[in-house]
């Protein structure tokens, strides 16, 4: 999928919304147990219920690999279903992989080749030779971790390129060191374009986007952790819309489990409905205002 299309996409829909099908067998309503392949149905039924809504899907493909041979073919009945009924969604492999370049070059020909995904996420911390391999399908993406949403991301993703200690979030200025994030974003904004790559950037810390899109004010960022982790929509809209909405913005949990038993598809359809109207008002805003 080009970039033209997905903007178009997301202005056509008024949503910039992303559902994580990060689909735990053990977490979803139980009547699915009775049937032959669980998982998938559920994902068939979420699919189903909010494909109008939505503007992507993104596939973690660790509540899959989890279930061994099963789990795989699972994944791959889910990515082909949304190829099939879902024309002009944007589809992710969160898959975060990033090894020396032939075998990157191996990642990049099973997400993109024998499972047609539009998008990977990849790490970054590897170089520019681990990630070039991915960037050479056309109307592909490379999904490159930046920050994210996790505690852990206080280790090395905030912390600064110098011997002096990194402070708090709030301590971040212009004349601050650049934290190592910070780094990443701009050394890795030179190997591909706005075209082919995205930025995941928690919602959690949603402050920080003012400064990313400093950087790189014209690529999507991918942003997880609105809902159940506790990010705000309001707070990544203000601080990291583009003129061109430049979000994809994912929620997982809020929406898969918004009920836990026979009107779990009820529940998950009033949850996807509630997020695409507060989108289209802040969509509409967006383009009032700028």
């Amino acid at each position: 999928m080009t970039k033209k299309e997905l903007i178009s996409t997301i202005k056509k829909k008024k949503s910039f919304l992303c559902i994580g099908l990060d689909t735990d067998i053990t977490k979803i309503p139980k009547h699915f147990l009775k049937k032959s392949n669980p998982v998938f149905e559920f994902n068939r039924q979420i699919i189903d219920l909010t494909k109008d809504e939505c503007v992507a899907y993104k596939l973690n493909t660790a509540f899959y690999e989890a279930e061994g041979v099963k789990g795989w073919k699972n994944l791959e009945k889910t990515i082909n279903y949304i190829n099939k009924t879902c024309p002009g969604i944007f589809t992710i492999a969160d898959a975060k992989r990033g090894d020396i370049g032939n075998t990157s070059k191996m990642y990049a020909r099973a997400f993109f080749e024998n499972l047609d995904f539009d998008a990977v996420t990849v790490t970054p911390y590897m170089g520019e030779d681990s990630v070039s391999p991915f960037l050479e399908y056309k109307n592909k993406w490379v999904i490159l971790l930046a920050l994210t949403s996790n505690k852990g991301a206080e280790d090395f993703q905030i912390s600064q390129k110098t011997s002096s200690p990194a402070g708090a979030l709030a301590k971040a200025g212009a004349n601050s060191p650049k934290f190592l994030f910070e780094e990443v974003i701009e050394k890795s904004s030179r190997w591909g374009t706005s075209e082919n790559m995205m930025y995941v950037v928690g919602a959690t810390k949603a402050e920080m986007l003012r400064d990313i899109r400093k950087t790189v004010p014209d690529h999507f960022l991918l942003v997880p952790g609105v809902g159940a982790q506790g990010g705000s929509l309001q707070d990544v809209a203000q601080y990291g819309m583009n003129k061109e909405c430049g979000l994809l913005v994912n929620v997982s949990r809020g929406i898969l489990y918004a009920g836990p038993g026979k009107d779990f598809a009820e529940k998950a359809k009033k949850e996807t409905i509630e997020l695409q109207k507060e989108m289209m008002e802040i969509l509409f805003n967006n383009k009032r205002t700028r």
